[in-house]
């Protein structure tokens, strides 16, 4: 038998951080007063339950891409990373307005980043965390210098405004992050999953198929409101943690804690499980900003940032969970 030559496999640097975020929210202020008519309701029912003062959403003639793109050319520029160098576009969203090509080689292609490899993530609300593990284990792997990881949503467009369930917490907005090698540990080991079980929890309406062909609506997002609240408080509190023990840290020793903004009562309790110390600063971004699924973590790090610089070199814990059901956390190092 002949012998086969020794193959070469790739290898990267052993260490990764977030060099950069970039931040861009829809250019429309949606108070609760414009949108309770719709769903039969009032300002304090949607304070009380969700935490939402104002939403942020995106005139018609903008679109997830080019949301995407102004958070993107900002964390490129704050990174000083040349794009031709990004090896990577990864985009989370569920908000391309195709089913083919990607809204990642699209953006690559506008922020001058070809011909870095680009797909999108479909993981909703845990896309960001998963482009950021997807990102560390790419560069340590040696298949991308650095990579541009984007959650992006117009979620405006796929949103019934009659719908009780969740239509009244959605904004529009995209959250973006330059990966790239470290001399020392800036992202911690990911615990990602999914629950396949209760896949039908968050999702949409219906299908494009009944669509085209039975006549039926336009597919809408739409939840079960209560499965969702105990999934998230319960099960994903135990991930947050689980995160931590792979991360080697405790919660003392946390600067901040960034959920995915899915609602302020989540938030909250979240906080209450991991027994946060006072000296972790929470985001809470959804106040202003509502739920944009995908791009909730990076913006609410983003505006956290803005805030309290002296947070920069601190860790956080970030965790984003959602429609599939699916789930991911890590810890970084602060940009």
């Amino acid at each position: 038998m002949t012998s086969l030559p020794a193959l070469q496999q790739s290898t990267g640097p052993r260490f990764t951080r977030i060099y950069a975020l970039g931040a861009a929210r829809g250019d429309l202020v949606v108070p609760n007063e414009d949108i309770i008519g719709p769903i039969n309701s009032s300002d304090e029912w949607i304070r009380q339950r969700t935490g939402v003062i104002t939403r942020r959403r995106a005139s018609e003639n903008i679109t997830a891409v080019d949301l995407a793109e102004e958070a993107s050319r900002e964390a490129i520029e704050k990174s000083g990373v040349d794009p031709q160098k990004i090896g990577a576009v990864l985009v989370s969203t569920v908000s391309n307005t195709v089913q083919t090509p990607s809204m990642a080689a699209l953006l690559a292609d506008r922020v001058g980043a070809n011909p870095a490899a680009a797909y999108d993530i479909s993981a909703a609300c845990a896309g960001y965390t998963y482009g950021i593990a997807q990102a560390d284990a790419l560069i340590r792997a040696g298949l991308a210098e650095y990579v541009l990881v984007v959650g992006a949503e117009k979620l405006s467009d796929i949103i019934d405004p009659t719908d009780r369930t969740i239509s009244f917490l959605l904004g529009d907005g995209a959250g973006a992050a330059v990966v790239g090698p470290s001399d020392s540990a800036g992202i911690s080991a990911s615990v990602w999953g999914s629950d396949g079980s209760k896949w039908d929890a968050v999702g949409m309406s219906g299908t494009l198929k009944d669509y085209r062909t039975n006549g039926a609506e336009w597919p809408t997002l739409r939840q079960e409101g209560p499965t969702v609240f105990r999934w998230a408080v319960w099960e994903m509190a135990k991930v947050a943690q689980e995160a931590l023990d792979k991360a080697g840290v405790t919660s003392d020793q946390l600067a901040a804690f960034i959920p995915h903004q899915a609602n302020m009562r989540i938030v909250d309790e979240f906080a209450k499980q991991l027994k946060l110390p006072d000296t972790v600063v929470i985001a809470r971004d959804i106040e202003t900003t509502g739920n944009t699924s995908a791009a909730s973590i990076p913006l609410a790090a983003h505006r956290l940032l803005a805030e309290n610089p002296e947070l920069s070199g601190g860790l956080a814990l970030q965790i984003g969970f959602g429609a599939g059901l699916v789930f991911g956390a890590q810890v970084v190092v602060l940009p």
